[in-house]
């Protein structure tokens, strides 16, 4: 239960925050007790590097952008203004929010490796600018009458204690942005980012809130850590180690996780500072060695992190241990006919639709009705424009020319969110879960869409996995579900957002017989709801039985319509799509 799962977090972060405070008392060197301090300040930076790279899976080279103008702020607040880092930091924090706005808007059009070398550039960029403005090394002036309104203090144990409070309230806040629509939005993304606004995210809106709360944390971490050293420089804050610092030690502890950032800084940090005093005259630059070294042996025996790698470890002997339930062969009965009645009203509509991928015409002069209620099906060879008509139909792609009609209104231009908020539901070709989500958690993004509420929301959820039936997998990784499971999964997702037309590409692939007829029965029972569906699929033996009409495209253009039994003896079907041997095995 997520109630038991957040008491025994507070429970884990409070044990630690005491431990970590006790071990303050009994450190009584300085330079120990700055390790200590600084330890916390990593993690915040971790944090704030996860909360954006790890779980919205858009990797960051840049944060040391933030996290320098925050520490800047403070120190400039300080010098000019006589502003106390009581109020600097978190004048910083929303220096360091407003950064990260600035910075999202442009560079979240851009992708990948794209994307994390555009945030590179930032912080390079800055610090040049700022050494131009004559801030090569800035100190923080020493208030003897008014060292505690300034956070200077003669106990550094203090500035431990006010680091792991930095560090807690940043823990908090990350926990509560991962149990919320925001955080699931953004795994949602990492996942699989189509899926996700096919699903109804909108996708750049999330992104943009997670690297303002991003930016928000670096530049208090920024400015406690000006506080701390009481010397700021250029390389210091904006320097290459500081952004690969954040990076490596969310990646060493485990990305898109609470607890991971703070296992790395935990960890990396100490060794790192103490490999520096010990070897730094020897081994000029040990530091990077140090996190060099730990990347690499995370790439090689953890991927995802000591925090992924010791929670499949552990779920892999849960698995081991639990008693194997016996297989029971599913039960097939057969379909009866479907009884519709007429319908006049058209659901959806393309009129002359066309797309073209420079030379090659995908999608050339398509014209299609759907009725509300109706199963359509469309078949075809490979390559015959089938997907990027899906895609035409909501929003992935923009036609050439000729519109797209929801109920006669006209959805061309509409992005996929918007067109799912609309009543557009949709699966894949290729299935796209959300495989480091439950079963639950992946339908319960699709039901955000139009649940005013999480607990509606996860109402609608629960629903959609009792009509797919998979409600006795709810609570298991979408990663570990079987072919069938995964298809069914797609359906409950697309049918959580309450859509009144459901696309499925190729749901049926890759499946046995009787999985076969249990995904008809599925999609049979949505019809019998009033949903209308359309189809692509190439299980013709299947697919005569379930659809109404068929829609043949070859080579991008319409080559045939009309009922089941109409298109399997049209002899153009046949020769361009069906073949000889349906002829004969039909005859």
């Amino acid at each position: 239960m997520p109630g038991i799962d957040l008491r025994r977090q507070a429970l884990l972060i409070a044990v630690f925050a005491i431990a970590y405070g006790l071990l303050a008392v009994f450190v009584e060197h300085s330079y120990y007790l700055l390790i200590l301090a600084v330890v916390p300040v990593w993690a915040v930076m971790g944090l704030s590097w996860n909360l954006l790279s790890g779980y919205s899976g858009f990797v960051s080279f840049g944060h040391a952008a933030f996290f320098g103008l925050g520490a800047y702020f403070v120190a400039l607040a300080q010098i000019h203004w006589g502003l106390s880092p009581w109020f600097g930091i978190p004048c910083a924090a929303a220096v360091g929010a407003f950064a990260g706005l600035i910075v999202g808007i442009p560079t979240f059009r851009l992708r990948g490796h794209y994307f994390a070398l555009a945030m590179l550039a930032y912080p390079l960029a800055l610090l040049y600018v700022f050494e131009w403005l004559g801030y090569q090394e800035l100190a923080l002036p020493m208030q003897r009458e008014h060292a505690f309104a300034y956070m200077q203090f003669e106990d550094h144990r203090i500035y431990v204690w006010l680091a792991l409070a930095l560090m807690i309230g940043a823990m908090v806040l990350t926990g509560l942005v991962e149990r919320s629509r925001f955080g699931m939005s953004l795994v949602a993304i990492r996942e699989d980012e189509a899926a996700a606004e096919a699903a109804g995210i909108r996708t750049l809106a999330w992104k943009l809130k997670a690297i303002t709360l991003s930016g928000a944390l670096a530049g208090a971490a920024g400015g406690f850590y000006a506080v701390v050293l009481l010397v700021v420089t250029p390389p210091a804050v904006f320097g290459m180690l500081v952004s690969a610092q954040a990076l490596i030690v969310t990646m060493f502890g485990g990305v898109g996780t609470l607890w991971g950032p703070v296992i790395g800084a935990v960890v990396l940090v100490p060794l790192s500072e103490f490999l520096h005093a010990r070897l730094g005259n020897v081994i000029p630059g040990i530091q990077g060695v140090v996190y060099g070294v730990a990347i690499v042996a995370v790439i090689l025996l953890a991927p995802e992190g000591v925090f992924w790698k010791i929670k499949d470890v552990l779920l892999r002997r849960r698995l081991r241990e639990a008693p194997q339930a016996a297989c029971a062969s599913a039960m097939v009965t057969a379909l009866p006919a479907r009884n519709r009645s007429p319908e006049s009203k058209i659901a959806f509509e393309v009129r002359n639709a066309s797309k073209s991928f420079g030379g090659l015409k995908a999608v050339r002069d398509v014209s299609i009705q759907v009725m509300q209620g109706e199963i359509l099906g469309i078949i075809g060879p490979n390559g015959a424009g089938k997907t990027t008509l899906f895609n035409l139909l909501n929003g992935f792609i923009r036609p050439d020319q000729g519109r797209i009609l929801l109920e006669g209104k006209d959805i061309v231009g509409r992005r996929p969110y918007d067109i799912c908020a609309a009543g557009v539901g949709r699966t894949f070709q290729v299935v796209r879960p959300f495989r480091r989500m439950s079963v639950l958690e992946n339908v319960v993004v699709g039901a955000y869409v139009n649940a005013a509420t999480d607990t509606i929301a996860r109402t609608v959820a629960e629903d959609a996995l009792v009509q797919v039936g998979l409600q006795d997998e709810a609570q298991q990784l979408a990663g570990t579900l079987t072919n069938k499971q995964l298809r069914l999964l797609e359906i409950a997702r697309a049918l959580a957002g309450k859509p009144r037309l459901l696309l499925l590409d190729e749901t049926l692939a890759g499946l046995g017989a009787g999985e076969v007829e249990e995904v008809i029965a599925v999609v049979r029972k949505l019809a019998a709801q009033g949903i209308t569906i359309v189809i692509i699929e190439h299980t013709m033996q299947a697919m005569v039985r379930l659809v109404d009409r068929f829609v043949v495209l070859n080579e991008g253009a319409l080559l045939a319509e009309g009922l089941p039994g109409d298109i399997t003896r049209n002899p153009a079907v046949i020769d361009a799509y069906l073949g000889k041997r349906w002829r004969v095995a039909n005859a």
